[in-house]
């Protein structure tokens, strides 16, 4: 499928925070994380409602940017009821098994709980809450090109499989088999 246009990235995903600067700072402290912009309005541009805001930008490294509103005129925030909290999350990337244990202990001294590291057959990762509620996982890619280009190939039959069936198609159980051999040993 064509279209008229090039896409050159994400550039920033935002999420709702009921602090922003304790959002800020926990980012910066737990993840290293530059707060690079903000912008505050009490109109909202698109829509030109009444809803005062303050939205900040943090540097997520390789040109990502990872973006906070702080809505002080709306109800609490909160999360969808009716989807699990291990469905939403923020995945960041690190550079390798060293960096995620090396996060994973940062973390946990600074006291936040962390799950993981668990093997997903071609990547490692860790999972842990920040303090708006948000889950984030830290992950490290240790797949191989070959791997990788066996999941591109079956992808469109996962997901036709999947849209017939609604059941888990096995075309990559070779990955989930690996994950669990690692994990026991």
């Amino acid at each position: 499928m064509s279209v008229p246009f090039a896409l050159n990235g994400v550039h920033h995903v935002a999420y709702r925070c009921r602090d922003a600067k304790a959002t800020a700072d926990w980012y910066a402290k737990m993840l290293g994380m530059e707060f690079t912009t903000a912008f505050a309005e009490d109109h909202v541009p698109s829509t030109g409602a009444y809803d005062p805001y303050m939205h900040i930008f943090l540097d997520a490294g390789g040109g990502n940017i990872l973006a906070f509103f702080e809505l002080p005129n709306q109800p609490e925030m909160g999360r969808d009821p009716n989807t699990p909290q291990w469905v939403q999350h923020i995945a960041l990337a690190v550079p390798d098994m060293d960096a995620l244990l090396a996060a994973k202990a940062h973390l946990e001294a600074n006291d936040v709980e962390v799950l993981g590291p668990t093997h997903h057959g071609i990547f490692k990762s860790i999972y842990f809450f920040d303090p708006n509620g948000h889950r984030i996982e830290l992950a490290c890619d240790i797949g191989t090109d070959e791997q990788m280009a066996e999941l591109r190939r079956v992808a469109p039959l996962m997901l036709d499989e999947w849209n017939q069936t609604k059941r888990a198609p096995r075309h990559a159980a070779w990955l989930h088999e690996m994950a669990a051999d690692a994990n026991a040993g």
